[in-house]
């Protein structure tokens, strides 16, 4: 599948230049497995050789922590109210993943004050200089904590599930981030597709197809299918187990679907080559 995102990322002779890309993973309607699918996609990438930041930004709400069993100190929250960088906040969960935890139960900061807001979105825009990929796992919705990531964004990933509620909520996701771009005159990706607990991948085909013919006819979008994970036990066990299926079970059909969709990040998306990364760190 190829991707028509990433381009607006800066490139210089191929590669690219200072900041690594920011693919945001968001979803209509919440229940889709959006956490899920960011967790273990980090993972996957760091797997490839990456540094990943996984940035939980749905605020107030975070439970990255919670997918990896860890207990931060220090959440993203506590970084912007005392002013300090968002570095105070990150801890490494994984062999090349660090996570930038957001707060649970703090409703203060759903809808951030424009000029906290502005602090997350400079301290992101520095934090990309030092990692291959940021993944940011957005709020659920359309509101503005969704918004305004998207408009950051190299790319947004969608996750969907096949239920009518869960794709009329993902269509009313393209449509805002269609208005939002427009109405502050920002470019904003056309978002990429996952769905979820699906049989295979014809059904995930028919599902993104029939998205995607919707968009087109209304909002002249095309979101592709970039991946699809099936349903099955393994993703609840290893909520319950406070450790992503990737870790738990590389080996399972999840895990290996979720090695698929790594793979087309890395296609799609211009990250700098491992060889080339290797050499110049010597």
């Amino acid at each position: 599948m190829t991707s028509v995102l990433c381009a607006t990322a800066e490139r210089v002779g191929g590669l690219p230049r200072d900041r690594a890309p920011f693919l945001l993973v968001a979803g209509g309607k919440g229940g889709v497995g959006k956490s899920l699918v960011c967790a273990n996609l980090a993972l996957a990438l760091a797997r490839r050789g990456r540094r990943v930041l996984l940035a939980d930004l749905d605020l107030g709400l975070g439970n990255q922590h919670v997918l990896f069993g860890s207990s931060p100190e220090r959440s993203l929250e506590h970084a912007l109210l005392e002013d300090r960088p968002l570095e105070h906040a990150i801890q490494r969960v994984a062999e090349r993943v660090d996570l930038l935890a957001a707060g649970t139960g703090e409703p203060g900061m759903v809808g951030l004050a424009p000029a906290l807001r502005a602090a997350l979105e400079r301290g992101l825009e520095r934090l990309r200089g030092s990692y291959d990929v940021v993944i940011g796992d957005a709020a659920a919705g359309i509101g503005v904590d969704v918004l305004w990531p998207a408009a950051q964004a190299s790319r947004v990933l969608i996750v969907t599930t096949p239920e009518p509620a869960a794709l009329t909520d993902a269509y009313g996701l393209i449509k805002a981030l269609d208005a939002h771009g427009a109405r502050a005159s920002v470019e904003i990706p056309t978002p990429e597709v996952l769905v979820n607990l699906v049989s295979g991948p014809d059904e995930a085909e028919r599902v993104a197809r029939g998205l995607r013919l919707v968009s087109e006819r209304f909002l002249a979008r095309s979101p592709r299918l970039a991946g699809w994970l099936p349903r099955s036990s393994e993703a609840a066990r290893s909520v319950f187990a406070r450790q992503p299926f990737v870790a738990r079970d590389p080996h399972s059909l999840a895990a290996r679907c979720i090695d698929v969709l790594a793979g087309h990040v890395e296609r799609s998306c211009p990250l700098e080559p491992l060889k080339l990364r290797a050499r110049s760190a010597e």
